[in-house]
């Protein structure tokens, strides 16, 4: 079965109606998860459970998951082969909810909800689970037929409900979720379809998010992670959920409105790059030579802006910008190595250089670990391309992207760029000393003091951004990319 794709990613987000402005982000190797116990049980017979989720990190190791919620033995996960499992255990037995597809997409944003109602007399309507809008038909080898009508589940019971983790029991280990949640709804007493959540836009038909306007019952609750003090804060009105290892930098503006670029966990199939912190982070597993890394969001035209730091022990390193087709032809060494318009980028490396196209020349701008440093990139109509790179706020060799493109680099030698190719912004590194991290604008891996957003109000950076740049997230594109 080939990978899912029904998020909003990429440039394809659905614009105007109803806004998201945050999410919150979770890392399993931090073990960041919210959690509550209801003082008393509501409706553990019905009840929907609605949440947009954005995946950062991929193929966890087998007999693991990536919990999304659950209490008791009932939950809604990811298994160690990517896809959606539900499970409502009971008297011992589980009865598993999935279908054959795959979700891999970490460039977006899925919407599951799922709706349980034992008290119906048929078995297949006890639960029904849909994405982005779909009804998720169970496969008949695996199908959600036979838990008990009447049954009792662990949702809205006494236990205690867990978002972004699942523990087997006190002692067994337990499962975390890497990656962004946003817009987090339970309505207890109520099995709801996906229409109380979402609707299709009409111009684009892509599932967008609207607001829910019902009742929560007795233990429902509604999370919009708007109040950075209080991740953990119940819209809704009803008993918070106590953070465990998230606090206010946690927050993140990278929604499903509104989708940022982050590196590309896909570029991990051979096991050559460890990502984490919400895809900002990036360092390779091992010692491996020079590897170049990619955003997961691409641009052809138009002007963009990201920061990026080298974290501890990082040495022999680079930040610019890569094409995104063909991955083979230059994953497997620097930015700029290669001569052929199969493996078009240019970098700006550690000891003062630049790459482009099999060349280089020496630039006599160094940098080092806790630099953060600015990348600018313009692709004119006419396909010539230009990059800029400041070094804690300030521009190199008197470039001001603002005003022009003197001084900057020209990308591909100043011709234009091939139009039929996709960029992004990238990093290389050459050993695994350490990471690069970086932020594109929706959720920063390094602490950000100042706060800088683009024109549009959008992005939230250390340095100001150049006049007529943006950050490359789905609003930005379509309006300039």
């Amino acid at each position: 079965m080939a990978d899912i794709n029904l998020g909003v990613g990429g440039a394809n987000s659905a614009t105007g109606g109803y806004d998201i402005a945050n999410s919150c982000k979770f890392e399993a190797d931090n073990s960041e998860y919210l959690s509550k116990t209801p003082s008393s049980a509501g409706n553990q017979k019905t009840w929907t459970f609605s949440a947009w989720v954005k995946r950062t990190e991929l193929g966890l190791t087998t007999g693991k998951a990536a919990m999304i919620f659950g209490s008791g033995d009932t939950y809604l996960h990811f298994v160690a082969t990517d896809k959606l499992i539900a499970n409502l255990r009971t008297g011992g037995t589980n009865f598993f909810y999935y279908s054959e597809r795959l979700f891999r997409d970490t460039s977006a944003w899925y919407h599951f909800v799922l709706a349980c109602d034992t008290t119906q007399s048929t078995a297949s309507n006890r639960l029904k689970l849909y994405v982005n809008g779909v009804y998720e038909s169970p496969t008949e080898s695996n199908g959600y037929t036979n838990i008990a009508q009447n049954a009792d589940t662990g949702i809205n019971s006494t236990n205690e409900h867990e978002i972004g983790k699942y523990t087997l029991d006190e002692t067994t280990y337990a499962e975390f979720f890497s990656g962004y949640m946003a817009e987090m709804h339970l309505v207890d007493g109520t099995a709801l379809d996906h229409t109380s959540f979402g609707e299709f836009d009409e111009d684009s038909g892509i599932w967008k998010p609207k607001a829910y306007t019902g009742s929560y019952g007795t233990n429902g609750f509604y999370l919009d992670f708007t109040d950075a003090s209080n991740m953990g804060n119940d819209a809704n009105g009803g008993t918070d959920f106590a953070e465990t290892n998230i606090t206010a930098a946690d927050q993140a503006t990278d929604t499903p409105t509104n989708n940022f670029c982050t590196f590309n966990p896909l570029q991990t199939v051979t096991g050559k790059w460890v990502v984490s912190n919400g895809a900002t982070s990036v360092i390779q597993a091992a010692d491996h030579g020079y590897l170049t890394h990619a955003g997961n969001m691409g641009f052809k035209k138009g002007k963009w802006y990201a920061e990026f730091k080298a974290g501890t022990g990082t040495v022999q390193a680079g930040v610019g910008m890569n094409q995104l087709d063909n991955t083979g032809a230059w994953e497997n060494s620097y930015i700029g190595a290669y001569t052929n318009s199969t493996a078009i980028g240019m970098c700006k490396s550690q000891d003062g250089y630049f790459y482009r196209n099999g060349g280089s020349g020496a630039l006599g701008v160094t940098w080092a670990a806790g630099d953060i440093l600015g990348i600018a990139i313009v692709i004119n109509a006419d396909g010539t391309g230009f990059l800029g790179m400041s070094k804690n706020g300030t521009w190199e060799n008197s470039q001001d992207p603002s005003s022009g493109t003197s001084g900057m680099l020209g990308l591909y030698y100043g011709n234009p760029l091939p139009d039929n190719l996709f960029h992004s912004f990238a990093i290389f590194t050459r050993r695994n000393n350490g990471p690069m991290i970086a932020n594109f604008g929706g959720y920063s891996g390094f602490t950000v003091s100042s706060g800088n957003s683009d024109a549009n109000g959008y992005g939230n950076f250390e340095y100001a951004v150049p006049t007529g740049y943006y950050a490359l997230c789905t609003k930005n594109l379509a309006e300039y990319g």
